[in-house]
């Protein structure tokens, strides 16, 4: 897996910097899915390419920037249009998550 500069995850000393549980997960999920043959880690690049892209023409420079925000999204958009999930269904669960207590382990 490689990803140029621009788009390569935030890391420390070599190792990849992840600020919640749900960053590393999304990532490991990414890497496996394309690993087993779901998709080419290629088309994700490209989705993934496509949302910073997007997001730097429509953000102002102070924006803050999160970079696993745009890879889930990224990879969200990628298992859609390969018909991998319903993306309503994703939509349905992630309301169930929402309105769960605060504190409760999802």
């Amino acid at each position: 897996m490689e990803l140029e500069d621009g788009l390569a995850p935030p890391m420390a000393n070599g190792e990849l910097l992840f600020e919640a549980p749900w960053q590393g997960r999304v990532f490991g999920i990414a890497r496996v899915l394309s690993e087993q043959g779901y998709f080419p880690w290629d088309d994700f690049r490209e989705a993934l390419i496509n949302k910073i892209s997007y997001w730097d023409q429509s953000h102002r420079e102070h924006d803050p920037y999160a970079y696993y925000d745009h890879f889930l999204a990224a990879l969200t958009d990628l298992l859609s249009r390969k018909k991998l999930f319903d993306f309503s269904e994703l939509l349905d669960r992630d309301e169930q998550f929402r309105v769960r207590p605060h504190g409760h382990d999802h």
